[in-house]
């Protein structure tokens, strides 16, 4: 049995931006977001100009967290307790995953107080999921995942 041939389309509903338009987004995008592959090549080629931040809670940074990155639960950023970094740096937030956005509240903080920043998409689920290596006291293999209220 064929599917009967429909003249409205979900897709095409809304018209597509212009390539110049679409060219603007993406940067614009890009911009304020890297993913878990580009910040462990940077990390393993030892560039300079960024610093990781996770931005969980103490004890879920304990258990896992990107090698070298700091701990800074998202509540508790403020001008005192990011004192010691430098505005010269851009500050890459990253919470659990797709599913939190911990590290996109930790972004906007960062930035009110004047730092620029990028939110690694995808948090600390999707670099064990690329197989990274990571820090801390879970056992390579162990889930990730979020307990709630952690961040």
């Amino acid at each position: 049995m064929t599917t009967p041939v429909s003249p409205f389309s979900f897709v095409l509903e809304t018209p597509a931006a212009t390539p110049e338009e679409a060219r603007r987004h993406f940067l614009a995008k890009l911009s304020v977001e890297t993913d878990p592959a580009d910040v462990q090549l940077d990390l393993e080629r030892g560039k300079k100009g960024f610093v990781v931040v996770d931005v969980r809670a103490k004890e879920a940074y304990a258990e896992r967290h990107v090698p070298g990155a700091f701990n800074l639960p998202a509540r508790t950023i403020s001008a005192e307790t990011t004192a010691h970094l430098s505005k010269d740096d851009v500050i890459i937030t990253y919470c659990w995953g797709p599913g939190c956005n911990g590290s996109t509240k930790a972004a906007a903080r960062f930035a009110a107080l004047g730092f620029r920043v990028k939110e690694m998409i995808g948090g600390i689920e999707y670099w064990v999921k690329e197989g990274h290596a990571t820090e801390g006291t879970a056992p390579r293999g162990t889930p990730v995942y979020a307990k709630r209220g952690d961040t």
